[in-house]
């Protein structure tokens, strides 16, 4: 039988992994790579599995991707946060389609975020179908700093799994705006590695219409008041990463 490895990159995720790690026991092998933990995320993970490993060397998410992934030595990867649950319907999903062992398709899981006290259904956030569950040989990701994506071998299909994927992403709006921040700093960085540069007047204008999109063009408005704290802060956080690119800028321009 094709065997499975539930792959995942953490960092300082105690509160989240307990959850987290119950809703997929059941896998064949679970593969941990921490970057530098200082709460008791190790120690959590080390009931779960064996297969526990550290690099602190953070070069973005996708090089920990993929040096997560090579440890694993399963027939299929799922990639898991560790901020999301597995439902029952989505294990017996992925049970099957392990079992069916068709290598040349990649499997997105539909994922439904919880946020500020409510599942998200509108704004753009759900079904949110992210690829998941592929043939270990047959994909892996980019060397992304941030957003990063899933490289396939060419002639792969793709499909989608049943079941929703539970997305717990954000503990309070202090914790968004930190996540959020991060984010920005990661794609501006990348951004500015790549020669690319801003101005404010960009970061105004996408602002503006990540808001438009979100709250009206997609709906927000039927998320409640929720939706629209959403569509506020998603419109400053895509403000945000485009001053942070003009703010580098100017800096690179004096050093000039």
């Amino acid at each position: 039988m094709p065997t499975l490895s539930i792959v995942m990159i953490v960092k300082d995720e105690a509160e989240n992994l307990p959850d987290c790690l119950n809703t997929v026991e059941w896998a064949d092998e679970i593969v941990i790579l921490d970057a530098g933990s200082e709460d008791s995320t190790l120690d959590i993970a080390r009931r779960y599995t064996d297969k526990v490993y550290v690099d602190a060397d953070w070069q973005g998410f996708g090089v920990q991707r993929q040096r997560a992934q090579a440890k694993a030595s399963g027939d299929w990867i799922f990639m898991l946060d560790a901020d999301e649950r597995v439902t029952q319907a989505l294990r017996t999903s992925i049970e099957a389609t392990v079992a069916a062992d068709e290598r040349d398709v990649v499997y997105a899981v539909a994922r439904l975020s919880w946020v500020f006290g409510r599942f998200i259904r509108h704004s753009g956030w759900y079904p949110d179908y992210v690829p998941r569950l592929y043939a270990r040989e047959r994909a892996g990701y980019r060397a992304d700093r941030v957003h990063e994506k899933l490289v396939l071998s060419e002639g792969m299909q793709e499909s989608v799994l049943s079941g929703d994927l539970l997305h717990y992403t954000y503990r309070d709006l202090n914790h968004y705006l930190i996540k959020s921040a991060h984010y920005a700093a990661a794609w501006a960085q990348q951004r500015q590695e790549h020669g690319k540069r801003a101005s404010l007047s960009q970061g105004l204008f996408h602002g503006i219409g990540c808001f438009v999109k979100m709250y009206l063009l997609r709906a927000g408005f039927l998320d409640g008041r929720q939706g629209l704290l959403l569509a506020l802060l998603s419109a400053h956080s895509t403000f945000a990463k485009y001053a942070d690119l003009w703010v580098r800028s100017q800096s690179t321009a004096e050093a000039d």
